[in-house]
């Protein structure tokens, strides 16, 4: 396959993977974006540059993921290879558990997507299988490639739908200073759990489904846990304490996938403000520490390419 255009602008949003009980399952699209711009170049080789998040941090050359990705991407349609240029502007903050990694995958893939003459050779099933193959995890790749609230699982490949996502529903990511890596995260995890709890948890993800699309008044029931926040508390217990002090006062407060941002799901109540505005006020009581309140709206849309002329 040959490539249809040499210059692409590809815009991916952040997001937040498990939402409580949906373990490795349901993720949901963030209002927070990386942008970044693709060139195919005439010569060999590979220039990024990264200002925002990352910057001075990732790799600059073919490990970078973006790039490796794309790589990846061109591979699989039989595309091409060609020297690349990539300027990246990043927001979504990365170690935190809001989709940094699986965003820079989808970009690249996506940014292929622009790229190739026939677009469709890369629709978002086949981006999403991709991506996760490439990152591991479905749950913040099926988000970033359709936007809105995602159901993911594996059979013969990865694959993922859309869920409904009520229109009252708001969301409030609670960020850390500090970072933790995934491979942290999940190496507190235990390799089986209690039948009470798996069973509980497949209840709790049911319910889900429901309180995202239809019945937002129950997503403090819904969002409870019994699979992975507990175990998680040694590696992150500021994140679970603020868990804690939050679903005490009735707010539906989860752990961001692996951590250690906090998301939480609520309700707008009016031009700006929601109902967990004032218990998440109070839970800092005016000394913020360090962290970072980013009310976002949810993403609807995915990531997304443009050409340019």
């Amino acid at each position: 396959m040959r490539l249809g255009a040499d210059h692409v602008r590809v815009r991916v949003p952040a997001t937040s993977a498990n939402l409580g009980p949906g373990f490795d399952a349901f993720g949901i699209a963030l209002g927070l974006y990386d942008e970044l711009e693709v060139r195919a170049l005439g010569s060999p080789g590979v220039k990024v540059e990264v200002t925002g998040e990352g910057a001075g941090q990732v790799p600059d050359d073919e490990q970078h993921l973006v790039v490796s990705s794309l790589r990846a991407a061109l591979d699989l349609v039989g595309a091409s290879q060609a020297g690349l240029h990539l300027v990246c502007h990043n927001r979504i903050p990365h170690g935190r558990g809001l989709g940094s990694s699986a965003g820079a995958v989808v970009a690249g893939i996506v940014a292929a997507r622009g790229l190739i003459a026939e677009p469709g050779a890369l629709s978002d099933d086949v981006a999403i299988d991709l991506a996760a193959q490439i990152e591991g995890h479905p749950d913040n790749a099926a988000p970033a490639v359709l936007g809105g609230a995602t159901l993911a699982w594996r059979d013969d490949r990865f694959r993922a739908i859309g869920l409904a996502v009520h229109d009252d529903l708001a969301l409030l990511a609670i960020v850390p200073p500090n970072h933790l890596s995934t491979k942290a995260a999940r190496g507190v995890l235990p390799a089986t759990v209690p039948h009470t709890d798996a069973a509980f948890q497949a209840g709790r993800a049911a319910l889900l489904v429901e309180a995202l699309g239809r019945r937002p008044d129950l997503l403090l029931t819904a969002t409870q846990d019994r699979l992975h926040q507990e175990y998680r508390r040694a590696v992150m217990p500021g994140s679970l304490a603020l868990v804690d002090v939050l679903r005490a006062q009735g707010v539906a407060a989860v752990v961001s996938g692996a951590g250690p941002t906090v998301l939480v799901l609520a309700r707008r109540t009016g031009t700006g403000t929601t109902d967990a505005d004032d218990a998440v006020s109070a839970a800092f009581g005016g000394a913020m520490g360090g962290w970072q309140i980013l009310p976002l709206p949810v993403d609807r849309t995915g990531a997304t390419v443009q050409r340019v002329v």
